[in-house]
C-alpha cells in the first residue's frame, strides 16, 4: 500500500511517499480502508518534534512510528474474529490518537477505539475532518466547562478547526457566543452562528470591560494570565495546548477555587463520535472545508497549514491504487 512516512523530524520535506506493507488486523481490529485523512497544527508539531512533550510520545532521536495521520474516515475492509461492533463495508470515521497511522491507504484500528459509524449525510472528506475539531471542542466546552444555557462564551481562533466547531457547539448549547478572528473570517464566523465577531487585529477584547464565563482558547495564543481579568468571577479559561507552565497552572487554579485554567486532551472519542453524528445528521453542526489536497501533495499542505490562515479544515483525499 502507499503511505506518507518520515524517518526524520524537519520540514514538511521529510514527509515520502512509499510503498509499505499492508497490515493485517488482530483478532480484536478491524482494516479500514482509507478515504480520507486531515492536517491539523497538531500533525505539524509531531512532524517538527520540537517540543518535549512530543517526543517523550514521539521518540527522541527520531520518530517510533513512521506514518503520522489521526483522523481518518473509510470503510471497514475486515475485521479479526472477535470484532462484533463492526462489519465489512461499515462507513467510519475515527481518530489513531497516539497510534498514528492515518497518512495511508489502510490502516488497522482496534474495535473499542475511537471509531464509529460515520455521519451518513457527509462524504468521507467531510467526516475526517470532525473527528478532532468537534471531538475537542466538545470535550472542554461541555465536559471541562459544562457550558450552560445562557452563558457568555468568547472562542479564540473562531475560524480554525476547533474554533468552528467551538462556535457551532456553544450554539447548539444555547450560549452567548462571541468569536475572535482575523478580518477576513470575520464573515465565516458570523455564519456559524457567533452572536458578536471581535476582529482581532483591530480590538484586543482583553482591554474591554467584558467579562465571560468562559474563554477558550482554541489556538494557544492568549495567556491564562492575560485573560484573568476578562473572566467572571468563577470564570473558565479552556486551552488546547498543553505544555508544563498550564498544567502547574491548572492544578494550582483546582485548588484555590474561583477563575481555572483547563488544559488537557481527549483521546477516548467514541461516545463524542456517536454523539456528533446525530448533530451532524440533524443539520446543527457542519464541516469547515478550506482546501482538499491528493495525497502526494501533503508536503505542500502541511506548509499551507503552517501558515496559519486556513479556515476550517485541510483535508487530503488517500487515493488507491488498485492491484
Amino acid at each position: 500500500m502507499k503511505a506518507i512516512v518520515y524517518t526524520e523530524y524537519g520540514t514538511p520535506d521529510v514527509l515520502q511517499l512509499r510503498e509499505v506493507e499492508k497490515p493485517a488486523p488482530k483478532n480484536n481490529e478491524v482494516l479500514v480502508r482509507v478515504h480520507a485523512t486531515s492536517v491539523t497544527a497538531a500533525d505539524g508539531l509531531m512532524r517538527r518534534g520540537d517540543s518535549f512533550m512530543s517526543r517523550i510520545f514521539l521518540g527522541f532521536k527520531k520518530p517510533r512510528r513512521e506514518i503520522l495521520g489521526t483522523e481518518l474516515a473509510g470503510e471497514i475492509e475486515s475485521v479479526g474474529k472477535d470484532v462484533q461492533r463492526f462489519r465489512k463495508g461499515d462507513q467510519v470515521y475515527g481518530f489513531t490518537g497516539f497510534g498514528l497511522g492515518a497518512y495511508a491507504e489502510y490502516a488497522c484500528m482496534p474495535e473499542k477505539g475511537s471509531l464509529a459509524i460515520k455521519p451518513a449525510n457527509l462524504s468521507y472528506e467531510e467526516s475526517a475532518v470532525v473527528v478532532d475539531g468537534a471531538s475537542t471542542a466538545f470535550f472542554f466546552l461541555r465536559d471541562k466547562a459544562n457550558i450552560q444555557c445562557g452563558q457568555k462564551v468568547l472562542i479564540l481562533g473562531a475560524s480554525g478547526s476547533i474554533g468552528s466547531f467551538a462556535v457551532q457547539l456553544a450554539r447548539y448549547f444555547k450560549a452567548e457566543v462571541t468569536g475572535v478572528c482575523s478580518t477576513g473570517n470575520l464573515e465565516l464566523v458570523k455564519t456559524l452562528g457567533a452572536d458578536r465577531v471581535i476582529d482581532y487585529t483591530r480590538e484586543d477584547f482583553t482591554k474591554s470591560n467584558e467579562a465571560y464565563d468562559i474563554i477558550f482558547d482554541t489556538v494557544g495564543k492568549s495567556t491564562f494570565s492575560g485573560c484573568q481579568d476578562s473572566l467572571k468571577e468563577n470564570g473558565r479559561y479552556l486551552i488546547t495546548v498543553g505544555g508544563l507552565m498550564n498544567y502547574v497552572l491548572m492544578l494550582w487554579t483546582s485548588m484555590v477555587g474561583g477563575k481555572r485554567l483547563i488544559c488537557g486532551m481527549s483521546i477516548e472519542k467514541t461516545k463524542s463520535l456517536m454523539f456528533l453524528k446525530e448533530l451532524v445528521e440533524a443539520g446543527i453542526i457542519e464541516p469547515v472545508i478550506d482546501s482538499c489536497y491528493p495525497m502526494e501533495q501533503i508536503a505542500e499542505a502541511h506548509r499551507y497549514v503552517e501558515k496559519g490562515h486556513k479556515k476550517g479544515n485541510v483535508v487530503i483525499s488517500v487515493g488507491h491504487t488498485e492491484k
